[in-house]
């Protein structure tokens, strides 16, 4: 257990100039999931963008919530403690239990895993995993999740539901996936479930660089770091208008990202990167 935050939480948590590292933490057993880590992981979450979009600097021009700022959290790293970034769910702690369950049981757990995915994509920072070895089952989840995947030579990802009796429609997976590799890529990895390993991943999308294992987590805290030290506000903007316009067509698009640039127009950050332009200086954001 983690004591971070005025909570205890069964992975590692820790803080460093707007970059909150989460660390899954059963090295043991290659950071499999229980209940526990499911729920907690998704409370730590919400909890933690609650706390960053307490100001919240203009209304959606578009409709729905205010664009949030968050003064705290900047950006997410999610690795994986020992050599396994995680494998998935504990086929002791979950698996074995599913079987006593009833229908409405396996809803409620089915939805109670969605919902971790839902809390990362709702979080307003932009999260990057570091994937430090195998990414299987709910652990290719959180890796697709995320908004960056940064992998060491020895990370690969399995989508391995089918090779357990499961459908590759999981936790988001149809709707996710085919949108960072492609349809006919998505629909090979869901319905064949193989171990790809971090060239071939890095070669369809889905990972995004691939560096030698001693330096993952350097790049991965440095790339976080980087944007971190950016617009925070305008990051947040991209990352909600990348979620949004999912499921729009281009001209409501384009009028989305009119709306959304012109609130980034009238934010602080906006001339102050001007002024550094001008005064030949590193910006300072705010």
């Amino acid at each position: 257990m983690n004591v971070a935050d005025g909570g205890s939480w069964p992975f590692k948590v820790t803080r460093d100039q707007g970059v909150t590292t989460i660390t899954l933490d059963r090295a043991e057993k290659l950071n499999a999931l229980t209940f526990e880590i499911y729920k907690e992981l998704a409370i730590f979450l919400r909890r933690d963008a609650k706390l960053v979009a307490d100001w919240q600097f203009a209304p959606n021009l578009a409709g729905g919530e205010p664009v949030r700022f968050c003064p705290g959290t900047r950006a997410i790293v999610i690795t994986g403690a020992g050599r396994a970034f995680c494998s998935g769910g504990d086929v002791e702690d979950i698996i074995g239990q599913l079987f006593e369950k009833d229908l409405q049981g396996l809803l409620a757990f089915t939805r109670m895993t969605g919902d971790l995915v839902r809390a990362m994509r709702e979080h307003p920072a932009p999260v990057v995993a570091a994937i430090n070895g195998i990414a299987a089952g709910a652990g290719a989840i959180i890796a697709m999740a995320s908004d960056l995947r940064i992998a060491s030579d020895k990370g690969r990802v399995s989508f391995l539901f089918n090779k357990v009796g499961l459908a590759g429609a999981d936790m988001g997976a149809c709707h996710l996936l085919p949108r960072i590799v492609g349809q006919g890529r998505a629909s090979e990895l869901l319905y064949l479930g193989d171990v790809i390993n971090a060239e071939e991943a890095h070669r369809i999308g889905f990972f995004n660089r691939v560096v030698p294992a001693d330096a993952l987590l350097a790049e991965a805290t440095a790339i976080a770091h980087r944007m971190a030290e950016g617009p925070h506000f305008a990051n947040t903007v991209t990352k909600v208008q990348l979620e949004r316009e999912m499921d729009v067509s281009l001209s409501a698009a384009i009028e989305m990202e009119a709306q959304a640039q012109a609130i980034c127009m009238v934010h602080p950050d906006f001339r102050e990167a001007f002024d550094a332009w001008t005064e030949k200086r590193p910006p300072r954001f705010k």
